[in-house]
C-alpha cells in the first residue's frame, strides 16, 4: 500500500551529488565497489571567449574517487559535453568546479570525508586511501592541500590568544637530526572555560632562541594581547618570554613543580638506600618497597600504607627521606587546597622554608630550594590566575604521540607538522564555499 512516508530511491540526493552539481544518470555496484554514472546539471554551452552559443561536439570522461558508502569505495564517471562556438570556433569543456578541483582526483565530498576520517575519527592515511580506492599519495597530498587552504595558511587562527602553552615534543627517535620541535598552545579556551586546547604551531629544535624567534615573527599587536605564559621549569622558554612579551605573567606549571619534588624525594631515597644498604633497592628493603607510597599524597594513604611510612620513618637512618617527603606533601597539599589565596601563601611558606636554612646534607632539598627560590614568582603566579596550567599542553603532546604510533613514524618534519595541525589544531571540517 502507498505509504506518504517514503518516496522513489533517489541516487543523486542519497549520494549528495546534487550539492555538487551533478545528477546520476546510471550505477554499477559490485562488491568491491560503486561506480555512478554521472553528468553535469549545468548545460554551460555559452562561449567563454565571445559569448556565442556553443553546438555539443563529443563528450569526456572524468573520474573521481568520492566518498565511501559502508566502506564501499565509490568512483563517479563524470560525462562532460565538449562544446564549439558557432562565432569564433573556441572549444571548451563544460565546467565542473563545484564537484571538485581542477584536475583534482577526489570530489569535494570526498576530500571532506577524508578530512573528517583523519580528524575525528583519527584514522590514517592508509585507512582513509583504501576506503577512497586510491593511492596513499594521492589520498594525502588532497587532505594536506585541503588542511592548508582551510586552518594551515588561514592567519585568523591566531586570533584572540591571551593565554600560551610551550612546551618540548619529541616528534621522533632515530639518531639523525634534530628529534625535537617546540609546541605552542592556545591555552585561552580552557582558561575561560570555553572550550579545549588547540595547537598553535610547532618549530624545529628546543632553545631559547627558537620560541624568541617565533615570538618575534608575530604582530606587535599579537604579541601584546598576551597576557599569561604556561610553561615547565626550562628556563629558556622562560626568557624568550620574558624578553618578547615583557607584559605576559609567566606560569610554572603545578605538575612540574610537584614532578621536580618528587624527583627530589627519588633521589633522596636512592642515596640513602645506598648509605645504609650499600647496594641499589632490591625486592624486600623497605625504602624500596615504599618507593610508591612515598610518591602518594598524605590525604590518599590506605591504612595499610600509613603503617608501611611509619615503620620506615621510625628508623633514625631513614631521617632525611622523611624530612625530603614533608616538603613534597606541603607542595601537593598547596596545590590541592580549595581556597586559592590560602594555597598560594601555603606554596610562599614552602618556598621561603627550603630557599634558605636547609641542611647541607639533605642536597636534593638544597637543588630543589633554589630551583624553586629563583622561579618563584612564576610558581605563585598559578594560585592568582585560575584555570591557567600547562596541563591541556601535556594533554596534546600525548595526542601528538599517539598520532605518530598510528602512522608508525613520520620522516618529514613539514608534513608531520602539518597533520599535528589538522589532528590537534581545533580543525573542524567544512564544506567548500561553492558547496553551501
Amino acid at each position: 500500500m502507498f505509504n506518504a512516508t517514503f518516496t522513489a530511491p533517489d541516487l543523486t540526493t542519497f549520494c549528495r551529488l546534487d550539492e555538487l552539481g551533478l545528477e546520476v544518470t546510471g550505477q554499477h555496484v559490485t562488491a568491491r565497489r560503486a561506480v555512478l554514472e554521472c553528468r553535469v546539471t549545468d548545460a554551460d554551452d555559452w562561449c567563454h571567449n565571445c559569448g556565442g552559443r556553443g553546438l555539443v561536439r563529443d563528450t569526456v570522461i572524468r573520474g573521481l574517487a568520492h566518498e565511501p558508502f559502508g566502506w564501499r569505495p565509490t568512483v563517479l564517471r563524470v560525462r562532460l559535453r565538449r562544446y564549439r562556438c558557432v562565432e569564433c570556433g573556441h572549444v571548451w569543456r563544460q565546467s565542473m568546479d563545484r564537484a571538485a578541483e581542477p584536475r583534482a582526483r577526489l570530489s569535494r565530498r570526498g576530500v571532506r570525508w577524508a578530512l573528517e576520517a583523519i580528524v575525528c575519527q583519527h584514522l590514517t592515511v592508509a585507512r582513509v586511501a583504501e576506503g577512497l580506492a586510491v593511492a596513499w599519495d594521492t589520498a594525502n597530498d588532497a587532505i594536506i592541500a585541503e588542511g592548508r587552504r582551510v586552518l594551515i595558511d588561514d592567519p585568523s587562527r591566531f586570533d584572540q590568544v591571551t593565554v600560551l602553552g610551550v612546551d618540548e615534543h619529541c616528534w621522533r627517535h632515530t639518531r639523525a637530526g634534530d628529534k625535537f620541535v617546540t609546541v605552542i598552545i592556545d591555552l585561552t579556551p580552557v582558561a575561560a572555560g570555553t572550550g579545549p586546547a588547540r595547537l598553535l604551531d610547532m618549530v624545529e629544535g628546543r632553545s631559547k632562541q627558537v620560541f624568541k624567534r617565533w615570538l618575534a615573527a608575530r604582530p606587535a599587536a599579537w604579541r601584546a594581547g598576551v597576557e599569561v605564559v604556561a610553561m615547565d621549569g626550562f628556563t629558556g622558554f622562560k626568557t624568550a618570554a620574558a624578553e618578547e612579551l615583557p607584559d605576559a605573567a609567566a606560569v610554572m606549571d603545578p605538575f612540574h613543580v610537584v614532578r621536580l619534588a618528587g624527583e627530589a624525594v627519588d633521589k633522596c631515597r636512592q642515596r640513602v638506600q645506598q648509605a645504609t644498604m650499600g647496594h641499589r633497592g632490591r625486592r624486600g628493603d623497605p625504602l624500596y618497597q615504599a618507593r610508591r607510597t612515598l610518591l602518594t599524597g598524605a590525604d590518599l594513604l590506605t591504612d595499610k600504607q600509613v603503617t608501611r611510612l611509619e615503620d620506615l620513618f621510625g628508623d633514625q637512618n631513614h631521617v632525611e627521606v622523611e624530612a625530603t617527603w614533608g616538603i613534597y606533601q606541603r607542595l601537593v597539599q598547596a596545590y590541592r587546597c580549595k581556597d586559592r589565596t590560602l594555597g598560594r601563601h601555603l606554596m610562599a611558606s614552602v618556598i621561603d622554608a627550603i630557599a634558605t636554612g636547609v641542611p647541607a646534607e639533605l642536597t636534593e632539598l638544597v637543588r630543589l630550594g633554589h630551583t624553586l627560590k629563583r622561579r618563584a614568582i612564576d610558581v605563585l603566579n598559578f594560585f592568582d590566575r585560575p584555570g591557567t596550567s600547562n596541563g591541556p599542553t601535556e594533554a596534546l603532546n600525548g595526542r601528538l604521540e599517539h598520532l605518530r604510533g598510528s602512522a608508525l613514524g613520520f620522516r618529514n618534519l613539514t608534513h608531520y607538522i602539518a597533520r599535528c595541525l589538522l589532528e590537534a589544531g581545533g580543525f573542524r571540517p567544512r564544506l567548500h564555499p561553492q558547496i553551501g
